[in-house]
């Protein structure tokens, strides 16, 4: 097993959920029997990370893009989001379930359920996981530039209040810090219209695993991955240096 460091834990960890429909492919499934394998990864994943002491955990569920799928995929995936949103992995974690994207694209009864498990769990404060569905950053930039500029209109805010926390203020992330580490599996080398605002300055990991065969081996490997690194923020290392002698 890979040996972290427990007091370096990142606070924010986001996640791209990536390489399902592969994973069911090369076992001659459907692809909608890998997003039911992911379901279970999710499970492990927030468990894991809750007992570690993450504080917020974001999963890039369903993309905005991902609307263009087959239409079979799409009925897939809502019904596993009815069917294996389980109330008691949260309550029994003391986790709250929070939701970021376009909801009103979403099927009736996938809504309902969403809102009934954000409810229930509005309480818990051990972590918070995040479901990233029918979201994208571009969709989450227009809307809160017409926010902005709808709120400017009205007087509520002028052009001179406009900076970075003002915008940050406006999006459907306004409630947690950005992300420490940004995690995508599968193999692919890109960020999918994912958190662009907020993982400025996140650190990425990209690995070659299958979200369903994403374990907390793998887990640790990113964590171990975070850990070896200086975050600077525009900072030189002399600097960071010098703030840690302090």
């Amino acid at each position: 097993m890979v040996e972290i460091d427990m007091t370096r834990i990142p606070r924010h960890i986001a996640i791209i959920m990536d390489g399902n429909g592969r994973w069911a492919n090369e076992r001659g499934q459907d692809r909608s029997f890998g997003h039911a394998a992911g379901i279970q990864t999710v499970k492990d994943i927030t468990a894991e990370c809750t007992r570690m002491g993450v504080k917020y955990l974001t999963l890039y569920t369903f993309s905005t893009e991902n609307w263009n799928r087959p239409e079979n995929e799409v009925g897939a995936i809502m019904d596993l989001l009815i069917a294996e949103l389980e109330e008691e992995l949260f309550m029994n974690n003391n986790v709250r379930f929070r939701v970021i994207g376009d909801m009103d694209r979403l099927p009736e009864r996938v809504q309902v359920k969403l809102k009934e498990l954000t409810e229930h769990t509005k309480n818990n404060d051990r972590m918070t996981v995040v479901a990233a569905i029918s979201y994208s950053s571009k969709w989450e930039l227009d809307r809160a530039v017409k926010n902005i500029a709808s709120d400017a209109i009205a007087n509520k805010i002028s052009v001179d209040d406009i900076n970075e926390e003002l915008i940050s203020s406006y999006l459907t992330t306004n409630f947690m810090p950005d992300p420490d580490l940004l995690i995508r599996t599968g193999g692919e080398l890109r960020l999918s219209n994912y958190l662009l605002w907020q993982i400025a300055y996140s650190e990425l990991y990209f690995c070659d695993t299958y979200w369903p065969d994403f374990n907390k081996e793998e887990l640790y490997k990113a964590i171990k991955a975070y850990q070896g690194r200086q975050r600077r923020f525009g900072k030189t290392e002399k600097q960071i240096e010098n703030e840690t002698k302090e």
